[in-house]
């Protein structure tokens, strides 16, 4: 497999914003890159949801995050960050974090200044640390990617929502200075506001385009004139999975069958059986049995 890492510094190297909707397990990993798209990211709001069926708001442990990023890097062929949270303590949790991460398959990973329990950017309850501690991650971060092997540092603030969008423009900055590859500041409310983002905060930044969020949701070729390098779509894949089965439940349940379903041979092609025929038929041997069951 190629360098993960260096596949998305290549990636950001390039002139255009890059569309980056967001996975949470291995199959909707795969649909993404299916799509065509050049990367995806492991969102924390929809590992929880898929995984324990519950919300981001703390509940789901390094362990659980790491070993969900092995089956969906171990998937694809794209580049994956993954979604560090606050790194799972202190500095030294955040150096675990970022060199577990890594070790999962991951090509970058990010860190965020918000107070254990963290939560989804943009609900209610959330705060954030002082600036020393919101430092000191980055700087472990950084730590850890310098003696532990490479990975691209994605470094968030939610600051905008406690703080005010001068703090968050500041610590923005210190993040970069720390050696930060790329910057997230999270749910600013306006256009203007997010153009002071680009325009005050140096190198590639991640816009967070969530449906019915805090930011307003822009088409591609606007958050491209603004500056921005990766547009996230954070819970689209989510939300349209649990619209669907909703239907389909529905559909269910008043006595009739969903129509809108893949046919079964399409299903079995995303879940991956013709690859997996393709390389039974290479291993098989004279041994194996002429008689068995073919589809």
């Amino acid at each position: 497999m190629p360098n993960q890492t260096e596949h998305l510094r290549q990636l950001l190297a390039g002139p255009d914003l890059l569309a980056m909707p967001c996975c949470f397990d291995g199959l909707s990993a795969h649909l993404v890159e299916e799509a065509g798209f050049p990367l995806t990211f492991m969102s924390g709001f929809a590992v929880a949801a898929a995984r324990l069926g519950l919300p981001d708001t703390g509940l789901i442990s390094y362990g659980e995050m790491a070993d969900q990023g092995v089956n969906i890097c171990s998937r694809v062929r794209i580049p994956v960050i993954g979604d560090g949270d606050t790194g799972y303590g202190n500095a030294i949790n955040v150096k675990r974090t970022v060199a577990g991460y890594r070790q999962a398959g991951f090509a970058g990973v990010m860190i965020e200044d918000q107070m254990a329990p963290k939560r989804c950017g943009h609900t209610r309850g959330k705060q954030v640390v002082e600036r020393s501690e919101a430092l000191a991650r980055i700087r472990a971060a950084v730590d850890a990617r310098e003696t532990g092997g490479d990975i691209i540092i994605l470094a968030r603030t939610d600051a905008r929502a406690t703080h005010g969008l001068d703090e968050a423009l500041w610590r923005a900055r210190a993040f970069v200075d720390l050696g930060a590859d790329i910057v997230f500041v999270e749910a600013p409310r306006s256009e203007s506001e997010m153009r002071r983002c680009c325009r005050e905060v140096p190198g590639p930044q991640l816009a967070n385009m969530l449906e019915q969020g805090a930011t307003p949701l822009l088409p591609p070729e606007r958050l491209q004139d603004m500056g921005y390098k990766i547009a996230a779509y954070p819970l689209t894949l989510l939300s349209s999975a649990a619209r669907a089965m909703r239907e389909a439940l529905a559909e269910l349940k008043a006595g009739r069958h969903p129509e809108r379903l893949l046919s079964f041979a399409e299903l079995k092609t995303v879940v991956g059986f013709d690859d997996y025929y393709a390389q039974e038929a290479h291993y098989a041997t004279p041994d194996d049995n002429p008689g068995r069951e073919k589809e």
